[in-house]
């Protein structure tokens, strides 16, 4: 199956049974979160109301994300995920049935809100460490910055598509379509052939890259699951400071630099006097971003943490701009980009987590990563909505994007510093090519020329001397004087003493009898006498 470098991943056929199925279920996950939250803004007209129904979904993955990261490291991947299939398809049965029938009412609601949420926190690292097996090393990058396209893209056509519906026949149909679309999720799981998944592939990169026999050996040791427990996966995170600093940024970045959904509110209600159409049209920017962050991820042949800290460093200081926009056009046209630079900050610190970090950790890598990202929404959101009330938007906005540009750049030197100083054997690398030394050198010869001018020859002195034109100069003196780095005739006293006399001559030139050599191959007489040389006879 011929396929470009965007879509490598696609060339496993278990990663394109996977892929589709994940798909038909996004497009169902989202039908059904905006069933909810209008559900519940219709039955109470409180947004706040509606927030607490995405707080009781998101709330359990603080609290049993490390223990799916531990089961997924332990237990098989395939039953569970089918179990969990099976729970969420029940689940979204039960929304169906209380839309319909108003049985259990708001607080029926809530509860099945919760019950997801620790479902989906104990899949959630099953379901990466059973992705990552589905294709091989090299591509696993690319199939992670695939996933991304997919959730982007059925994000978009399931928000869409929902909204027809919800406003036609009301939020019932939505979960029914949701639960539906687990049957595609459980049929992909049974058609995956278990002789060609990829597993016990240790990714040690990060290390090996280092170049130092203690580190790879402290590392080895550390990613050995002693209890196979979570201590051990806290243990095995203490011993790889690569990725903990990869997981910091990621934090700081989604904290300050992601959450969008709060600036964006506050900026189209506030400076940019957009209302809710405007927010609207940002929302819709924001996503169709997404879709171009992912297919730019996934045309990378490599995630590295060169590109983590280069798109952390673009979408801070795009933040810092969109916080300075005049109007909401051009605030969507900063949001674009940014919105591209998030997904490709999500996709390469899932790629390098699950690539620096030993198979056998890999659940519980991923348990933290997602713990890392729900503390950054529940810490980050709060925070900004503050800072948006007290300071103004634009105020937060610019602060934001101040401290995590910041923050990025000292990651980035940390990393460096970390994986052997690459970045800066690079530079140094680049810097002493000849394609730059060489017009580094003619620079600073140009600069020192103006600076202090070389001199050529003079001529005769006097009142009845004139100047001589520049072609009447001998040879030597016009390559000498006038080209930088000649050899040794670089001063104008060097090439006088060459085209003087030996007694007019300084005593140290005189010492020097190959300046006389020099001039003559350079088309200059080797005794040239002034009007008033006293030798001349």
């Amino acid at each position: 199956m011929a396929l470009g470098a965007t879509f490598a991943a696609l060339r496993h056929r278990n990663y394109r049974i996977w892929a589709g199925a994940g798909f038909v279920s996004v497009i169902g996950t989202w039908m059904q979160v905006l069933g909810v939250n209008w559900y519940v803004l219709a039955q109470t007209r409180s947004a706040t109301s509606m927030g607490l129904a995405v707080l009781l979904q998101a709330l359990p993955t603080l609290l049993l994300s490390v223990w799916g990261g531990a089961l997924a490291d332990r237990l098989p991947a395939k039953p569970l995920l089918i179990a969990a299939q099976a729970v969420h398809a029940a689940l979204a049965a039960g929304l169906a049935v209380v839309a319909v029938t108003g049985v259990g009412g708001l607080p029926a609601i809530y509860a099945i809100a919760l019950v997801t949420g620790a479902v989906s926190a104990i899949e959630g690292p099953v379901s990466g460490r059973w992705s990552s097996t589905l294709v091989d090393r090299e591509n696993l990058g690319n199939a992670l910055a695939l996933g991304s396209l997919t959730n982007s893209a059925g994000r978009i056509l399931g928000m869409s598509v929902g909204a027809v519906v919800v406003a036609a026949v009301g939020p019932a149909l939505l979960f029914a379509i949701n639960a539906a679309s687990f049957v595609a999720v459980v049929a992909a799981l049974f058609a995956v052939r278990e002789r060609e998944l990829y597993r016990g592939e240790a990714a040690t990169d990060a290390v090996v890259a280092a170049g130092d026999s203690a580190v790879r050996e402290r590392e080895r040791r550390a990613g050995e699951p002693a209890d196979g427990g979570i201590r051990a996966g806290f243990r095995y995170l203490l011993g790889q400071p690569v990725v903990l600093v990869a997981l910091a940024l990621s934090f700081v970045l989604g904290s300050l630099g992601r959450n969008y959904q709060v600036t964006m509110a506050a900026m189209s209600d506030g400076p940019l006097h957009g209302g809710a159409s405007g927010y609207g049209l940002l929302s819709t920017v924001f996503a169709v971003g997404t879709v171009l962050g992912a297919l730019v991820a996934a045309r990378r042949r490599e995630l590295g943490y060169g590109m983590l800290v280069g798109a952390g460093l673009l979408a801070s200081v795009l933040q810092i701009v969109a916080g300075l926009a005049p109007g909401t056009l051009s605030f969507a046209a900063v949001i674009l980009p940014v919105a591209a630079a998030a997904v490709v900050i999500d996709t390469t610190v899932g790629a390098r987590a699950q690539l620096d970090t030993d198979y056998a950790m890999r659940g519980r890598v991923l348990a933290a990563l997602a713990v890392t990202g729900s503390v950054s929404a529940a810490v980050g959101a709060p925070l900004l909505g503050w800072l948006s009330e007290h300071a103004g938007p634009r105020q937060t906005l610019v602060l934001a994007g101040a401290v995590t540009a910041v923050t990025t750049a000292a990651a980035g030197v940390a990393l460096d510093g970390l994986r052997g100083r690459r970045l800066r054997r690079r530079v140094s690398l680049v810097l002493g090519a000849p394609a730059v030394r060489r017009p580094a050198r003619r620079v600073a010869a140009t600069a020192a020329r103006v600076v202090r001018p070389v001199t050529p020859a003079l001529v005769p002195a006097g009142p009845a001397a004139l100047p001589r034109p520049m072609g009447s100069l001998p040879a030597g003196l016009r390559l000498a004087g006038l080209r930088p780095g000649s050899g040794r005739l670089r001063s104008s006293r060097a090439v006088r003493a060459a085209h003087e006399c030996a007694g007019c001559a300084p005593p140290r030139f005189r010492r020097r009898p190959r300046l006389a050599g020099a001039a003559r191959l350079i088309g200059g007489a080797p005794t040239t006498h002034l009007a008033d040389c006293p030798h001349s006879g």
